[in-house]
């Protein structure tokens, strides 16, 4: 969806486009396919809700960046251009397009270091590769009893998060210290004080119903049709582990592919806090959060 708002920038200016313009058009093309498609019709609040959603935060990272784009170039000599660096934190940090940038430096005659910019991002994701090589299974930085008791948590954290913001919620990387866990997901917007409440609550709801977690080894197409979810596009072999968190008598709350270790009972957890939620780059969002342990 965020793909398809970007290429329209190339087609009208979304910020002078009246207010739920876009879902003017997606109702009046709803209304000509419902007839010859029923999965529109039956589909068609959601589908135009989806739409309403998406135009709202993409006009909202449209001004944010329209405003930084502008400060940097009176922070800097305007004769220059926009620099590589620049323009980097504008697309990772703020989930500026980058086809936005090139169309605003053009009508300025602008010159944009994309030069730098490659340079930029391809140390970002080095470092990012780095990072990944030097975890564990599952982003455990080691295999401590209190790491893995981290890495269980992570699953009720993912499963939370999909319940109170939706199935477009899925993991994009983790990593657990015995201080902490740190957990990014897919999210386009900042998570209001109301949804990190909600999740927080649904994660220690889940440790005081004493939930098993239990292990069963499959093979990849049976763990794809049970709807086990496999994160961030990894490469399974023919036979994978699938870890659930829950049972027939309790309901199965999480079941993900999973290689790393855990813990059997959601009860050894403590209580689960989250310390902050931030964003990573252009939709995903990151949480850090700890477990309490009564003395």
């Amino acid at each position: 969806m965020r793909r398809l708002l970007r290429r329209a920038i190339r087609y009208f200016d979304l910020l002078k486009m009246k207010e739920e313009g876009l879902v003017e058009i997606a109702k009046e093309v709803v209304k000509k396919y419902q007839t010859v498609y029923k999965n529109v019709s039956d589909s068609s609040d959601l589908i135009v809700g989806e739409i309403k959603k998406e135009e709202s935060k993409f006009r909202e990272t449209l001004a944010r960046g329209l405003k930084i784009f502008e400060n940097h170039i009176k922070s800097g000599d305007f004769s220059a251009g926009l620099s590589g660096v620049s323009a980097f934190e504008m697309v990772t940090t703020y989930g500026f397009p980058r086809e936005l940038i090139e169309d605003l430096a053009k009508e300025r005659n602008i010159e944009v270091d994309w030069v730098e910019f490659e340079e930029e991002m391809k140390k970002h994701q080095e470092l990012s590769r780095a990072g990944s090589e030097q975890k564990f299974k599952g982003g455990l930085a080691d295999t401590s009893e209190i790491s893995i008791k981290y890495h269980t948590a992570t699953h009720l954290l993912h499963a939370a998060l999909r319940e109170v913001l939706g199935d477009d919620v899925l993991q994009k990387g983790s990593n657990i210290t015995p201080e902490r866990l740190r957990f990014d997901f897919s999210h386009d917007a900042k998570m209001t004080d109301e949804e990190k409440k909600e999740v927080e609550s649904i994660v220690n709801q889940k440790i005081k119903e004493s939930l098993p977690v239990i292990c069963e080894e499959m093979k990849i197409g049976e763990a794809k049709e049970t709807g086990a979810l496999g994160v961030f596009g990894e490469k399974y072999g023919e036979a994978v582990k699938v870890y659930k968190i829950g049972n027939e008598k309790k309901g199965i709350f999480s079941m993900e592919l999973c290689g790393g270790p855990h813990i059997d009972n959601t009860d050894k957890l403590g209580h689960f806090k989250i310390t902050k939620e931030e964003a990573v780059s252009a939709g995903v969002r990151r949480i850090k959060a700890v477990l309490e342990f009564s003395a």
